[in-house]
This record gives structure tokens, C-alpha cells and sequence, in this order.
């Protein structure tokens, strides 16, 4: 079984269910398998074939769900980009992941205007458009750019229906997503039919997602959080997702009210947003039964807080790229731990080592490995870094935990984010954890920044609610809270902190500008 082979067995067995609903319409299961048949076989009409590449420039729209399903009904293998990322870090993705397409937003023609020679390896680019002028800016385009783009409307009705999946095997990529690039060139992390149907299939069975359940994707799909909690996973248990265009806590409430949502996803700076959000009341989130947070760490004064004001239970959980993405959650039939991530899911083995690969005590803080049928096969044209990142049969993250006595996972840091003063180590995390629960402050991050006499000192960075908070008043409250080893030297008062596409602070961001300026 695969992903695209699920979806039209639902098809046939429940044609008139809703798949997704997006700006006011409802689309069938029996009209969302037409769509993809319809759009593998445009797809093998422009010569994609079985283990070709396709990329993607879409959102949180049906072009996206329609794309990533017919690419893996042909057996090629899907490669989503961040749309808003520059043209740069298009290119380099797009090249290196030896896209032979490119399906992309309409708002990105002038890219593909500029792009087409720089891309050679690009046969085709697929420009989703949404109206008529659109339309007639595609047929304006010079010759050799026009030759190179096609209107997804006009293949799609043009094209023979492919209702039938390509004999895929469990090994064969189905995605390739690329991280982040914080520690240097983006990687592409080959995430075969395997890894991500026993994800998607596990998390739905962990958290219980039924067929009655209508799922808010708020979160960008082209992340892979998204990718698995939101669409894969209520997709194959024949549940209904709620497409949003992109986050914004009102379009949120409203859309949980007006379509009676009961599972919400979200990262912190989400949950935050939505918390302090003026007129957000108990009542928006009557119908929802389980609130789902992952991508970062959510500070456990805000999962309180949320909790308390909505009446939901919020479940943190764990995951990344590599791991197709999810290994742990707090569970929805048990205890759920505050500042867990849960245990491990159904199939997935978590457990804490030291530097040596051993596995350390009960309460021990060493590096978070993982193993199971959701992990990568590796990473695409980068041998050495697969290596080092899969070594035994696991999976090494690179995130510092801690494993308590019932098997509940807490996660300290990241290992390349831990500070270490005058010998001493102080996990960001923690002093985070104590700036959030203060009530003049809306949002924190802390870094480390070299030191001269203790190698490196701490140093936060804060959105206040309150503009009349000084830093000496902060300063004198972490004192009463943590180790005077931990207490920031500095504090810096910001609109904003910097955030990644799904919401994620950027500690390096805050770390890079301040040694610039040093």
C-alpha cells in the first residue's frame, strides 16, 4: 500500500466523502482521485516518467494536494520548495535535486521568466493560474521560455486519466525534502513510499484520526510537519483536511467555527498568536478535540495557558525531516506530560545516547536516536553526510533529551544550540522556559555568544507585552530562577523575533546578526 493507492481505494469505497474543503467549497474523495488521475496523466504526457523528479512552488492550496498525489500515482518523486524562498535557493534545490518539472504558483511567472536559463535540466514548468490574465501572460511569453510552460488547467483537461498507481516498491522515493540549510547547503532527505505511509498510517492510529475527524492545515503542507499530520495522515483514515491559505489566528477561529474542525496543528508561535489574539473565546474551540503542537518546543506556560482558556487538550510531539517526520507524541488515551514529547509512536524506537552510541541512564541527558520504518533512506547525492547521520540502523538527530522512567521523552536542546559557560552547560530551552512564563513577555530566544574569560556567555533576546519592563528588572527576575551561570548577561528588546515559513524562531538568525555587529 502507498499513499496515492490509499486515497483511490477511499475513493471507490466513499466517492461523495469531503477530501478537503478550501475558500467555501467542499472537493469529494471520488472528485480528488479524478483530479489526480487526471493530472498524472498530464504529467506522463509532458514525459515525467516513474523515478523522475517533479518540484513543487505551491501552498496551502488544492493544486498542491492534487500535485503531490499525482506525482506519486506515476512513481516519480515529488520535491516541495518553500515558494517564498529567493530565487537563489529555488535555483540551487531545483538543480540539485535534478527536477526534470516544475510546477509553480501563477505569482511566480516572472521567476520561471528568469529562471529557464539558468535551469537547463528543466523540461517543463506547470504554472498554476487562477484567472484569466494569467492565462494570457502564459501566451505572451517569448518563444523559448513558452515552450518550456504549460497552463495546469489546460493539461489537466486535456489529459488521459491515469486511475491506476505505478508498481512502486516499498524502497522507491516518493519525496525528497530539503532541510533548512542552518548549518550550511540544504540537504535533500529521500523519503521513499515506505517511510512515509507507515508515518502517516502510525501518527493516524496514535492520535486516533477517524473518518469523522476534519483536520485544520494552517501549517504550510510543503513542510514535511504538515505533510504527515495534516494532509497524509487524515487523507489515508478518509478524514477531511480544512485548507488555509496561510495562518492567521482569525481565518483560524473562523474556520474551526463555520466547519466544526476537531484536530488542530500548529508550531508555538502559532499557539501564541492565537492565544493573545483579542477576541479568541472558549467557545472557538468547542468542536476540537485534540490541539497538536510540534516543530519547536512549546513552552509549557503557553501550553497551560491555551489549555486553560480553550479547553483543549494540546499534545506535544516530536519529529524531523529525516524521519519522515514524526517519533514521538504525547499520547491521547493516557497521561500527557507538560514539556514532553510524548513517547514513542506505534513501530518508531527512540532511546538516548552518549557520545560513544551507548545508551545512558533513566534522567541523563545524551543525543536523541531514533530507528523504524519511518526513517530516510539517506540523503540525495551526499553519501558522507548520510553516514554520519544514519550509523547502526539509526537515525542520529542531533537534539539532547532526557528519557524518564515511563518512557516520556523530553527534549533539552539542540545539541549545536547548548551553550557552555565557564564549563558549564545551559540548554536554551531552560532559561526560554523561564522568560515565557514571565507575564510582561510575549516571546524569547537565547544564544550563545563568546566570551572572552568564560568562553561564552548568554544573551536573550525578548518581545514585551509590557514596554516599561527594563532589563535590569529581567535580569533580577531570572536571578531568583536560575543558577547565576544561566542568567542572560544581556537582554535585547525586540518587535520581532525572526521565524522560519512555519513559525520557528531562528536562534541562529539572532546569533549570526550579533556577531556581526560585534
Amino acid at each position: 500500500m502507498n499513499l496515492s493507492k490509499r486515497v483511490h481505494e477511499i475513493s471507490q469505497q466513499d466517492p461523495s466523502k469531503a477530501a478537503y474543503h478550501f475558500m467555501g467549497k467542499d472537493t469529494s474523495y471520488g472528485e480528488f482521485d479524478q483530479s489526480v488521475s487526471k493530472f498524472a496523466g498530464a504529467l506522463k504526457a509532458l514525459g515525467v516518467a516513474q523515478g523522475d523528479h517533479v518540484a513543487f512552488l505551491l501552498g496551502n492550496s488544492p493544486h498542491f494536494l492534487i500535485s503531490l498525489y499525482a506525482t506519486m500515482r506515476l512513481g516519480a518523486t515529488a520535491v516541495p520548495i518553500n515558494p517564498i524562498y529567493a530565487p537563489d535557493e529555488i535555483a540551487y534545490i531545483v538543480k540539485d535535486s535534478d527536477a526534470k518539472v516544475v510546477i509553480a504558483l501563477d505569482a511566480l511567472l516572472p521567476l520561471v521568466e528568469k529562471a529557464h536559463m539558468a535551469l537547463p535540466k528543466v523540461e517543463e514548468f506547470v504554472i498554476c493560474e487562477t484567472d484569466a490574465a494569467t492565462a494570457a501572460k502564459l501566451a505572451q511569453l517569448p518563444k523559448e521560455v513558452g515552450q518550456k510552460v504549460a497552463a495546469f488547467s489546460e493539461i489537466l483537461y486535456k489529459a488521459d486519466p491515469i486511475e491506476q498507481s505505478a508498481d512502486v516498491q516499498t524502497d522507491d522515493n516518493a519525496v525528497i525534502l530539503y532541510t533548512s540549510g542552518t548549518t550550511g547547503k540544504p540537504k535533500g532527505a529521500m523519503l521513499t513510499h515506505g517511510n512515509l505511509y507507515s508515518n502517516a498510517r502510525d501518527v493516524g492510529d496514535y492520535l486516533q484520526i477517524g473518518p469523522e475527524d476534519r483536520v485544520i492545515a494552517t501549517l504550510p503542507v510543503f513542510h514535511v510537519f504538515a505533510l504527515t499530520v495534516v494532509v497524509n495522515a487524515p487523507l489515508i483514515q478518509g478524514a477531511t483536511i480544512i485548507l488555509i491559505p496561510r495562518f492567521n489566528p482569525k481565518d483560524v477561529f473562523d474556520a474551526i467555527k463555520s466547519q466544526k474542525a476537531t484536530v488542530f496543528a500548529g508550531v508555538p508561535t502559532m499557539f501564541n498568536f492565537m492565544y493573545q489574539f483579542p477576541e479568541a473565546q472558549t467557545a472557538d474551540f468547542e468542536t476540537v478535540r485534540l490541539a497538536i503542537s510540534g516543530g519547536s518546543a512549546l513552552p509549557v506556560a503557553l501550553l497551560h495557558n491555551f489549555e486553560e482558556k480553550f479547553n483543549v487538550r494540546v499534545s506535544e510531539g516530536y519529529g524531523l525531516s529525516e524521519a519522515s517526520p514524526v517519533t514521538c507524541f504525547n499520547p491521547v488515551d493516557r497521561e500527557r506530560k507538560a514539556g514532553s514529547i510524548g513517547t514513542s509512536i506505534i513501530n518508531v524506537e527512540n532511546k538516548v545516547v552518549n557520545e560513544l552510541g551507548e545508551e545512558v541512564a533513566v534522567g541523563e541527558v545524551g543525543e536523541l536516536v531514533v530507528r523504524g520504518p519511518n526513517v530516510m533512506k539517506g540523503y540525495y547525492k551526499m553519501p558522507e553526510e548520510t553516514n554520519a547521520a544514519l550509523r547502526d540502523g539509526w537515525l542520529y538527530t542531533g537534539d539532547l533529551a532526557r528519557v524518564d522512567e515511563e518512557g516520556y521523552f523530553y527534549i533539552v536542546d539542540r545539541k549545536k544550540d547548548m551553550i557552555i559557560v565557564g564549563g558549564y552547560n545551559v540548554y536554551p530551552r531552560e532559561v526560554e522556559e523561564v522568560l515565557f512564563a514571565h507575564p510582561g513577555i510575549s516571546e524569547a530566544a537565547v544564544v550563545g555568544l563568546p566570551d572572552p574569560n568564560f568562553g561564552e556567555e548568554v544573551n536573550a533576546y525578548v518581545v514585551l507585552k509590557d514596554s516599561s519592563i527594563t532589563a535590569e528588572e529581567l535580569h533580577a527576575y531570572c536571578a531568583e530562577h536560575l543558577a547565576k551561570y544561566k542568567v542572560p548577561k544581556h537582554f535585547e528588546v525586540l518587535d520581532d523575533l525572526p521565524k522560519n515559513t512555519t513559525g520557528k524562531i531562528l536562534r541562529r538568525s539572532l546569533k549570526d546578526q550579533a556577531l556581526k555587529q560585534s
